[in-house]
C-alpha cells in the first residue's frame, strides 16, 4: 500500500473510531442515575443490588449501568442504602390549594396522597376544573382524588333523612359520574358522620354502581367502629360491594375499645368470608392507638342537628347522662386530647379542672358538638399490630399538615422504625409492598391501561417516584405533644423524577399535581 493510501486509510479509521466512541455517550434528556443501591421494588420480592437510571421522570433502566456512557447525568451513590418506590398514602387529608407542599408527607417518603376521604371532598361540582386548578399551583406529592359521598349529598341539597327523593339520588349519581369521568379514583363514605348517617343500602348501592362502571374503589369510614358494632358495619360495606360489583375498602380499620388481638381475627374473618364469596374487600391501618376526629363523635345524633340551644334547654339532663356514659366508656375524660384552640394539648379532664365543672358540662356549655377536634385514646396497639400483619391490610396515615395528631407526620416512618427494625413484625420488603406496590395495584396506579404513567413499583417504564434511605436511620419524631415534627431518615425523595428531598434537605420543587385515572 502506498504512503498516500495508508495515510487516507488511517484517517478514515480514526474518524470511524471517533464516531463510534461518540455514539456511546448519551446526552439526551434529563438523566439521573442512582448507583450501588439495594433495590426493593415494591412487589414483596427480595431486595437485590443494582443501579437505577431515570430519564425525564421515568425509570428507564434497572441493573448494572455504565455511568460514563451518560454525559451530564446527575449521579447519586446510594452506597448500599435502600431504594424503594415512593409510598402511597391510601387515606390522607388536606387542601392542595392551601398547603400544596405537603412537606409532612414527603418527609416520611410519601409521594402520592389520596384526598376526599371520610365522605368529604372539595365542595365543587366541576371536579375537572378543580383538578386543573391544583395542577396550576403544583404540589409536592401526587394527588389522587376521591369524591365524597357526603359532599354529593351537600351538592344535591339532599335532606338529612333516609330514602332520598328520586331526583336527589339521580343528581348524586350524575355528579359522581362526572367526577369519575374527570379522573377520580372512586368514592368515599363517612357513615358515622352527619351527611352519611342516614344513608340506606339502596343509596349506597346505586352510587357504587357508578364506581363499578369505572373500575374504581369505594373507601369507607364505616358506620360504627365500636367493639360491639364494627363487624356489622363492615358487613354493610361488603353488602354495598356485592350489590354493586364494586371493590370496597375499609378505611383506617380499627376496633374502638377492643382490647384482645383475637377481636382483630374476628373482624378479619368477616372479610375473609366475603372474599370466599367473590367480594373484593381490603383495608388500611395507621400505626397509632389513638384516633382523631370532631368532638361530635361523643354526642348523640339527636344533639348534632337542629337548634342546639333548644335541644340543651329541653333535654339537658338526658344529654349530660349520655355524654358522661359515652366518655367514660371511651376510657374517661383523660383519654380525650384536644387538638384545636383554645384547648389544644389539653385533655378533657384538664379543661374540666381548669373550668371547675364536670366534663359533661364542659362539653355541653363550652364546646358543643361542633366546637373542637381531638385525639381519642380508645384503641389497643396489639389489635392494630394484628391488622398490620394481615396480607390484605395496607398502610395509611389518616393525617394532614394541620391535624394535631402525629400520624400525619410519622405513620410511614413509624412502620419502618418500630415494626420493621425494632420489633421485626414485618420484613422491610413486606412493609414496602404494603406502602407502595399493593396500594398501587388496588387503585390501578400500576396499570398502564388505567393511568397515563404507571407508578408504585421500581420497574422500567414506571414513574420515578422513589425514596433512598437507611432503615436504621428512619425516625418518626412527632408525638402527641409536638405532632408537627417532620420524620427523618429519608435522604432522597423523588416525585416524577424530581428530587423533592435532596440529601436530607427539602427542595422548593412542586413537580406534581393531580393524577387522573382513565
Amino acid at each position: 500500500m502506498s504512503t498516500r493510501y495508508l495515510i487516507l486509510y488511517l484517517l478514515l479509521l480514526s474518524l470511524n473510531l471517533t464516531t463510534t466512541a461518540c455514539s456511546t455517550v448519551d446526552q439526551s434528556g434529563d438523566i439521573t442515575i442512582i448507583t450501588n443501591a439495594s433495590i426493593i421494588d415494591g412487589t414483596a420480592a427480595d431486595r437485590f443490588d443494582g443501579d437505577v437510571l431515570i430519564r425525564n421522570g421515568i425509570i428507564e433502566k434497572i441493573g448494572s449501568i455504565e455511568v460514563e456512557h451518560y454525559e451530564n447525568a446527575t449521579v447519586i451513590d446510594a452506597a448500599g442504602r435502600v431504594v424503594a418506590p415512593g409510598f402511597i398514602d391510601l387515606h390522607s387529608h388536606g387542601d392542595p390549594l392551601e398547603t400544596p407542599d405537603f412537606e409532612n408527607f414527603l418527609s416520611m417518603g410519601v409521594t402520592s396522597i389520596s384526598l376526599g376521604q371520610d365522605g368529604r371532598s372539595a365542595v365543587v361540582e366541576d371536579v375537572d376544573s378543580w383538578m386543573s386548578s391544583v395542577d396550576e399551583v403544583g404540589t409536592g406529592p401526587n394527588i389522587l382524588h376521591f369524591k365524597g359521598h357526603g359532599t354529593l349529598r351537600q351538592l344535591s341539597d339532599s335532606p338529612q333523612e333516609p330514602d332520598l327523593p328520586e331526583n336527589n339520588l339521580n343528581e348524586m349519581v350524575e355528579l359522581l359520574r362526572s367526577s369519575m369521568e374527570a379522573g377520580s379514583f372512586g368514592m368515599t363514605t363517612g357513615l358515622e358522620y352527619q351527611f352519611g348517617r342516614y344513608t340506606t343500602m339502596d343509596e349506597l348501592a346505586a352510587l357504587a354502581e357508578v364506581v363499578t362502571e369505572f373500575d374504581g374503589v369505594v373507601m369507607s369510614h364505616v358506620r360504627n367502629e365500636d367493639d360491639d358494632q364494627v363487624e356489622e358495619s363492615i358487613r354493610e360495606l361488603i353488602e354495598q360491594g356485592e350489590k354493586s360489583g364494586a371493590k370496597v375498602h375499609v378505611s383506617h380499620i380499627k376496633i374502638v375499645y377492643g382490647n384482645e388481638p383475637s377481636r382483630a381475627d374476628d373482624v378479619l374473618q368477616v372479610m375473609n368470608e366475603a372474599r370466599e364469596r367473590g367480594a373484593e374487600v381490603t383495608a388500611d391501618v395507621y400505626p397509632y392507638a389513638a384516633s382523631f376526629t370532631g368532638i361530635s363523635i361523643v354526642f348523640p345524633d339527636w344533639a348534632t342537628e337542629g337548634d342546639y340551644d333548644q335541644i340543651v334547654a329541653d333535654r339537658r339532663e338526658e344529654l349530660a347522662e349520655y355524654l358522661r356514659n359515652r366518655v367514660n366508656m371511651r376510657n374517661g375524660p383523660e383519654a380525650t386530647l384536644f387538638g384545636t384552640a383554645p384547648w389544644a394539648g389539653m385533655t378533657l379532664a384538664d379543661v374540666a379542672e381548669e373550668l371547675d365543672k364536670p366534663f359533661e358540662d364542659v362539653l355541653i356549655d363550652d364546646i358543643g358538638p361542633g366546637g373542637a377536634s381531638a385525639a381519642y385514646f380508645v384503641m389497643n396497639e396489639n389489635v392494630m399490630r394484628r391488622f398490620l400483619q394481615d396480607p390484605l391490610v395496607m398502610v395509611s396515615s389518616d393525617g394532614s399538615p394541620t391535624m394535631r395528631h402525629p400520624r400525619g407526620y410519622g405513620s410511614f416512618a413509624k412502620i419502618i422504625r418500630k415494626y420493621v427494625v425494632e420489633e421485626e413484625l414485618l420484613t422491610l420488603e413486606e412493609a414496602v409492598y404494603k406502602m407502595s406496590g399493593q396500594s398501587a395495584e388496588l387503585l390501578g396506579l400500576s396499570d398502564p391501561e388505567k393511568v397515563d404513567t404507571p407508578r408504585g413499583l421500581i420497574k422500567e417504564g414506571f414513574a420515578a417516584d422513589l425514596v433512598i434511605f437507611d432503615p436504621e436511620q428512619v425516625r418518626d419524631t412527632a408525638d402527641f405533644e409536638t405532632p408537627h415534627q417532620l420524620a427523618e431518615g429519608f435522604d432522597w425523595v423523588f416525585v416524577n423524577g424530581v428530587a423533592v428531598i435532596e440529601d436530607g434537605e427539602r427542595s422548593e420543587s412542586r413537580p406534581a399535581g393531580v393524577i387522573r385515572r382513565k
